[in-house]
């Protein structure tokens, strides 16, 4: 096993520097704009089945693939930028999982244009105030809540894919809808 980052308890531990500089600065911090919402679905999605840190190591890719998450240009990508991209090793080559960017950007896009924002959609489910876990470990968290299966859900429903509940669990989390530091973590005071 690696030695431990610092000293810092956190909720998913502290060996891999990457993970821990996500954890101290990103996860259950609240996000309300539009561009960082789209990454942040997109990554979850890609996330499905692999491990977090798998994605994080990928961003950088991800990033230059999708157009650094710009939601129009990705709602434009055509289908050979998407077969590069199957090809491209610095992201996951997934065939569903790229061509969910395109079909979700579109989405995303509409829900702008109805709402005004992603964000406001997204936060009105929780009348713009975080909801706090109160966990004393880790192993409490659910895997999805009613919240996650409600979004979930209309996601789908508007075309949206790699949007199910455990996938949207852990996107209302990475994005502060939903702070689940637990008690023993130095985050869970500072938040």
């Amino acid at each position: 096993m690696p030695e431990p980052i610092d000293d810092k308890p956190r909720c998913f531990g502290s060996t891999s520097e990457v993970y821990a500089a996500y954890h101290d600065t990103e996860w259950g911090v609240p996000v309300h704009d539009d561009r960082e919402l789209f990454e942040m679905l997109i990554l979850e999605g890609a996330h499905a089945g692999l491990s977090w840190e798998t994605v994080l190591n990928k961003r950088a890719g991800y990033r230059e693939v999708f157009h650094n998450f710009d939601i129009e240009r990705v709602a434009d990508m055509t289908d050979m930028e998407l077969y590069r991209a199957r090809q491209n090793p610095a992201i996951v080559r997934h065939k569903l999982k790229i061509e969910s960017a395109r079909k979700n950007a579109r989405v995303f896009l509409k829900m702008q244009k109805e709402f005004g924002s992603f964000s406001s959609w997204l936060w009105a489910h929780v009348d713009d105030k975080p909801l706090r876990g109160d966990w004393k470990s880790m192993d409490e968290v659910p895997a999805t809540t009613p919240l996650a299966k409600q979004i979930s859900k209309d996601l789908k429903k508007r075309g949206m894919s790699f949007v199910g509940p455990t996938i949207i669990y852990a996107y209302l989390q990475a994005v502060g809808v939903v702070n689940d530091h637990w008690r023993g973590c130095w985050k869970s005071s500072a938040t």
